[in-house]
């Protein structure tokens, strides 16, 4: 019996930081499949290399729109690629839709993608945001950083940590940032619009140990968006 289906964002910096991270993946993998009884749609993003070809696309004078489907092809190919990393108990094929999604889970422990669909102001934890509301499934960012901090903590060291904050207040804080193709925040606008709206229990984390205690239902070291 299945306990629980969770979706997760996992974003490419921690695919790609510079070079494939062979060690994070191989610890992803095993934590992952330490949870035999639940589920997981795990939702790829581009990291540093969409936002390197998004990067040229701009100077080469392209729009947003061709910026974006240069990102989405990115998120593609690292869901493919974790996808065979993973073997048997992820999905072979790379569902484009959500109704694809869901129904790769009748046969899958695990379902990775990428960028469905090509949205406007929208980014691969947009795209898990919406697919966590149309499974009605709790969201988890795993990301680089341990969580949400009042500013960047890696260029302000008097930035603060953010243990907990509401939908309402988390989504204030995304839409003073101004959407840009391959834009790097803990969770796009579009993400913290469905967050509020379908109230998503949401889990932004930066370590393995962290994102297996959530799981576990145990006190974790991250970001709760939540009430």
């Amino acid at each position: 019996m299945v306990e629980k289906l969770w979706v997760i964002s996992l974003g490419g910096s921690r695919i790609v930081p510079d070079d494939v991270d062979e060690k994070f993946l191989e610890d992803f993998k095993k934590l992952i499949l330490s949870h035999p009884s639940n589920k997981f749609v795990i939702v790829t993003g581009g990291g540093s290399t969409a936002r390197r070809y998004i990067s040229a696309l701009r100077d080469l004078k392209k729009g947003i729109r061709d910026q974006s489907l240069a990102g989405i092809a990115i998120t593609r190919l690292h869901s493919g690629f974790m996808a065979r990393f993973f073997g048997a108990p992820a999905n072979e094929i790379i569902p484009k839709n959500m109704v694809k999604v869901k129904n790769l889970l009748h046969g899958n422990q695990v379902v990775f993608c990428g960028g469905l669909r090509y949205r406007k102001n929208n980014t691969s934890d947009g795209t898990a945001a919406k697919l966590a509301a149309y499974l009605k499934a709790p969201f988890i960012n795993l990301t680089n950083v341990k969580g949400l901090y009042s500013a960047d903590p890696r260029k302000d060291k008097r930035a603060k940590f953010i243990r907990k904050i509401t939908w309402k207040d988390f989504d204030k804080v995304a839409s003073k940032i101004k959407f840009k193709a391959g834009q790097h925040f803990v969770l796009d606008q579009s993400a913290a619009k469905v967050i509020l709206k379908k109230k998503i229990p949401t889990y932004i984390v930066g370590s393995l140990t962290d994102l297996g205690k959530i799981v576990e239902g145990k006190k974790f070291e991250g970001t709760l968006v939540e009430g």
